[in-house]
């Protein structure tokens, strides 16, 4: 069985949850990080910019953890861009799904892995997983439709979040959350073997 850990950083409303980033961290190493194009979109992107401005939570703790210019880029950048729209990682979401997919299920559609997924207060993380490919009976075949908790796993084991283990840096970066969602996962499964 393979493991996945992952984490969405999104801007929702009450109504509708944004992609922004994701990072998925595999249990055999692999890693995957990505950025939605459409916050850097001419035109589609706009509204959803403005809205992420008005948001000062994201702009303090998530905005800062996306792709940054380095170089001479950053003299150049205009004033107006969230992040560097340029970098690598900055995909449309198209493309994001058929990698994910790629990432979580191989390239083989005759051979399905045994996969497992697990976020922390992942419910919309779950939303915004399934709704890169439509509504949710439209995951990909061998794609799991739930994802499993670690604050669900904690509480069962009669923890709260303030016995879980602190994660050292870069706290709302997707694919930082993401590793640390993957140590939470280990640490709370080797406290449950152990008892």
């Amino acid at each position: 069985m393979t493991v996945y850990d992952y984490d969405w950083e999104f801007l929702e409303d009450g109504r509708t949850i944004e992609p922004i980033s994701i990072g998925v961290v595999a249990s055999d190493g692999r890693e995957y990080y990505a950025v939605n194009a459409l916050l850097a979109s001419r035109f589609k992107g706009w509204s959803l910019r403005r809205r992420i401005r008005k948001n000062q939570w994201l702009m303090e703790n998530v905005i800062s953890h996306l792709p940054q210019p380095h170089g001479d880029w950053r003299l150049h950048m205009p004033k107006s861009w969230l992040f560097n729209y340029h970098d690598p990682a900055v995909k449309p979401m198209s493309r994001i799904a058929a990698e994910v997919k790629a990432f979580i299920l191989g390239t083989d559609p005759d051979e399905l892995p045994d996969v497992e997924l697990w976020a922390n207060y992942g419910a919309y993380d779950h939303v915004c997983l399934a709704q890169m490919w439509g509504r949710m009976i439209d995951l990909p075949e061998g794609v799991p439709m739930f994802t499993s908790d670690i604050q669900q796993e904690a509480r069962r084991q009669g923890l709260s979040w303030k016995d879980l283990p602190k994660q050292e840096s870069g706290e709302h970066n997707a694919l930082a959350d993401a590793r640390h969602n993957q140590v939470v996962r280990l640490w709370l499964a080797s406290r449950r073997e152990a008892s």
